[in-house]
């Protein structure tokens, strides 16, 4: 059977046969039963929100969330997602679909940049591995702004290492490519979109001494075509709404990397078991393939291999130090420890690199652990978050892949290791984030009482949310949410006009729900005895999910 390992690294073959199989492989994996299960609380509700009132105001220059002003994110990924609600209507796969499509991007750039630099096989090893790396698949195929980042930032230091590494006719494009792809960047999630590559791009220029590239890289007719992209909303955003530079560059940039402002602090080491669990198991083999880089350094493709240890050094470092931390945030770090470890197997089968023994030992201990434990953890939790059905899935696809692990170490086969970890990783990317979000949906989605209201409300109805906002609750409303205590993420659109009508305290709420008005509030379970003291009309139960209910005072 021919298989990506034993496949000619011939670079001359034409890669378009390989694109199309990629993607019709990889895009099951990302679209499969994308809109199977309900958005969930709070990104994916907040990143469906935004658009749809993008599309409802025709306002696609400032972004509203809850209808008041909301500027913690640039706008290309509601922009993807407004298109995506035109196309396919608003359903749960529409709001996916761009994040999906980045996703698979990700796959196919992964592949021609590494089968530009280090060869067909090189490339094609990996995208298998960024494609069957369950933590990128999940997060695909979950709607949030960070894989539209990651894409976009990974075709930016791709097109850069290309440029570098053609020479000749294409590097030009490559360079304007690399323009482009950064000003699109910085309009997925900001001033990362230059800070990040460009540190990448300055220390492989210091550490290889190659500041001819300065000369080389179009740095006149590339700036302008940068700002030609990137400029045009960050003005006229800021000419329509004069409040936007202070709170976008000061308190989104500067202010979430250095203070706990966002509350989202993490210790320093807290990406470090999220990159290995998220890539796993081609993470055992990072050490082998970052000890193989320095002796091929002088090779002629050893700067590649620097400049993609640089590009994850970076990305890694800077968010790590950052105050405010997010899993999904270290995602642009996958496509370089996929080129990374990809290259280094590739080499293996050239015999170029020894047989990675100790990384296989490590990956058959834990894989064979970890999935013993997960086929018995359903049945020894107290309150397991996985079915038994769930469990013994995913916990079948990992003890497979440890014996799997214990049978290319006997055999010394690195090709046992890479079908098997392939193919079970590919089959838990599919099988597996069904299982997990539906159990989460069951705590995290709002889409039955959000569709209530709709059903419920009348058009003098107020429909208000108690003491919790949830945005895909205003989502699957479709219509605009009183806030009643904690403004959280609202709190700067809420100072911005006048908003009392909309924001409330308890006091102003009891008024409301008493003077004869119709009123549905959602309320947390736990938090109903404190509203039927404040009130003189008792509230009655429309619906229930989970801990939270819809109550009305008619």
């Amino acid at each position: 059977m021919k298989t990506a390992f034993t496949v000619s690294s011939n670079r001359e073959q034409n890669p378009f046969k390989d694109l199309i199989i990629l993607a019709v492989v990889f895009g099951f994996a990302f679209f499969q039963r994308l809109g199977q299960i309900p958005l969930l609380d709070s990104d994916e509700g907040r990143y469906a929100e935004i658009p749809r009132e993008m599309l409802e105001r025709g306002d696609f220059i400032t972004p509203f969330l809850n209808y008041v002003k909301y500027f913690e994110k640039p706008p290309l990924h509601y922009w993807l997602e407004a298109i995506s609600f035109k196309i396919f209507g608003f359903s749960e796969f529409a709001a996916r679909a761009p994040g999906a499509l980045m996703g698979l991007c990700g796959v196919l750039f992964t592949y021609h940049v590494g089968r530009t630099v280090f060869g067909r096989r090189a490339g094609l090893l990996a995208a298998t591995i960024l494609g069957t790396s369950l933590g990128f698949v999940v997060i695909g195929r979950y709607n949030v702004i960070d894989m539209t980042l990651t894409f976009w930032m990974t075709a930016t230091l791709g097109c850069f290492l290309l440029a570098v590494h053609d020479r000749g006719r294409r590097a030009g494009l490559y360079y304007y490519l690399f323009y482009v792809a950064a000003a699109l960047t910085v309009l997925a999630k900001g001033l990362i979109g230059l800070v990040l590559p460009g540190g990448v791009i300055v220390l492989f220029m210091i550490l290889t001494r190659r500041w001819r590239l300065l000369r080389e890289m179009r740095l006149p007719t590339g700036t302008l075509l940068f700002l030609l992209v990137a400029a045009p909303w960050f003005i006229l955003v800021s000419l329509h709404n004069p409040e936007f530079p202070r709170f976008f560059f000061i308190h989104e940039h500067f202010e979430r990397f250095l203070t706990k402002v966002h509350g989202r602090y993490e210790p320093p080491w807290f990406f470090i078991p999220v990159l290995a669990g998220f890539m796993l198991p081609w993470s055992f083999y990072l050490p082998s393939a970052i000890r193989g880089m320095w002796q091929e350094r002088h090779t002629p493709t050893g700067g590649a291999r620097l400049y993609l240890l640089l590009w994850g050094a970076v990305i890694f470092t800077f968010f790590s130090l950052s105050s405010s931390k997010l899993i999904p945030y270290i995602l642009p770090v996958f496509p370089a420890v996929a080129l990374l470890v990809g290259e280094f197997f590739s080499r293996v089968a050239d015999r170029r690199a020894p047989f990675p023994t100790l990384p296989t030992v490590l990956a058959a201990a834990v894989l064979t652990i970890g999935g013993a434990g997960g086929i018995l953890f359903p049945h020894l939790a107290r309150n397991p978050k996985l079915s038994v059905l769930a469990g013994a899935v995913i916990g079948s696809c990992l003890l497979a892949q440890g014996i799997a692990a214990f049978v290319g170490l006997r055999r010394k086969k690195a090709a046992v290791l890479l079908v098997s970890f392939g193919l079970f990783s590919y089959l838990l990317g599919i099988v597996g984030p069904p299982f997990i979000l539906a159990r989460t949906a069951e705590r995290k989605s709002f889409r039955e009482l959000g569709q209530l209201v709709k059903e419920k409300a009348g058009p003098d109805t107020a429909v208000a949310s108690f003491q919790t906002y949830q945005q895909g609750f205003s989502y699957y409303a479709g219509r605009r949410i009183i806030i009643v205590g904690d403004r959280g993420e609202l709190d700067f659109g809420s100072r911005q006009g006048d908003q009392s009508a909309w924001f409330m305290d308890e006091q102003g709420f009891a008024r409301l729900w008493d003077s004869g008005r119709p009123v549905i509030a959602l309320i947390k379970e736990d938090a109903l005895p404190g509203l039927k003291k404040l009130v003189t009309t008792p509230p009655r139960e429309l619906g229930r999910k989970g801990k939270a209910l819809l109550v009305a005072n008619h």
